[in-house]
């Protein structure tokens, strides 16, 4: 059946500087103005969460741009509330765009007596009435099978890849990627594939959450400029001992690569403070000011994959394309123009 209606696009509070920069590129691709639906998300003086949407959505392709990030209860349930609105609207389709999936570290269980919170988050989402979810690097692979609906994962290492090319143009034969952990290997291994430079592993032990007792790293790292490759960094503590273990095995250089950067508590003093040269995020999670003002710290737009992946699935065209340097480089040359 034909498209007839235009895709429209609302946003909860999470993240409004990248759903306008989604409604930005979108209006470049279409040649028309694309905007938010216009609504109110707000508290209650209780701190319940109320939604009242100001347009006619009948009928409409609906995209709800929403990371569940921190607070990640409140963003949770506003993208929730704000599909209930939608569908009681007699929206056609409700399509979430959860540029960072929340809870999504809790995916299997490691002790008895504990939860599967993605899972629950997962059937909540499939409940409120969500049909199809878009999201980024989502933590384990495996979450896409606790929907019963249609998820398309994109990956951010496509466009890391485009920045490496144009940051480290003539040094690519010194580069090292560096999976921080044995269970982040396929990650990095994805983006040591892309750029044609050799693999390294910084194997971790912990005796407790939170507390790394040891590292090795796996490979030699001698002389090579590592990139350290993740899909999130919290308080960063990890991160920055994985830095300092290769640059003590050698390496000339440490920068990362990091698609959320979380970065809770003490993150930013630490990276500010680490051996790292440059961190590398994107801004799936809306960056504060500590973050923006880090020396070390630089930001990579996603509204432009986001953009074209909302286009494509109203198009009914393959959102998988975009994993395609052909497909990504045109509409980041802007970004990474040599």
């Amino acid at each position: 059946m034909a498209v007839v209606n235009e895709p429209k696009l609302i946003s909860g509070n999470a993240n409004m500087t990248l759903a306008r920069a989604i409604a930005r590129r979108m209006s470049v691709h279409r040649g028309m103005q694309v905007g938010l639906v216009d609504a109110r998300v707000q508290r209650f003086n209780d701190q319940e969460i109320f939604v009242e949407i100001y347009e006619n959505v009948r009928g409409e392709d609906m995209f709800i741009i929403q990371p569940t990030s921190n607070p990640a209860n409140d963003n949770l349930m506003e993208l929730l509330i704000i599909v209930d609105a939608l569908r009681r609207s007699s929206a056609q389709r409700i399509t979430a765009v959860i540029p960072y999936f929340g809870y999504a570290r809790q995916d299997r269980r490691t002790k008895a007596r504990t939860p599967i919170s993605a899972k629950l988050v997962a059937n909540m989402m499939v409940t409120a009435g969500i049909e199809r979810v878009l999201t980024m690097d989502l933590h384990s692979a495996q979450i896409q099978g606790f929907f019963d609906i249609p998820v398309d994962n994109l990956y951010a290492s496509p466009i890391f890849a485009l920045d490496i090319a144009a940051q480290f143009k003539g040094r690519m034969d010194n580069l090292m990627v560096v999976s921080p952990d044995v269970g982040g290997v396929a990650r990095a291994r994805e983006l040591a594939k892309r750029i044609n430079a050799p693999l390294s592993i910084v194997d971790k032990r912990r005796e407790n959450p939170g507390e790394v007792a040891e590292m090795t790293v796996i490979g030699s790292v001698q002389d090579k400029i590592c990139l350290i490759v993740d899909d999130m960094c919290d308080t960063a503590g990890t991160l920055c001992k994985a830095a300092e273990v290769l640059m003590a095995n050698g390496a000339t250089e440490v920068h990362s690569y990091v698609s959320h950067g979380v970065l809770s508590g003490p993150a930013v003093e630490r990276i500010t403070k680490s051996v790292m040269k440059s961190m590398v995020i994107t801004d799936t999670i809306e960056a504060q000011e500590p973050v923006r003002n880090a020396p070390n710290i630089r930001i990579l737009p996603t509204a432009p994959i986001f953009a074209q992946a909302i286009l494509n699935i109203w198009n009914g065209t393959s959102v998988s394309s975009l994993f395609e340097t052909e497909t990504l480089e045109p509409i980041y040359e802007p970004y990474f123009r040599s």
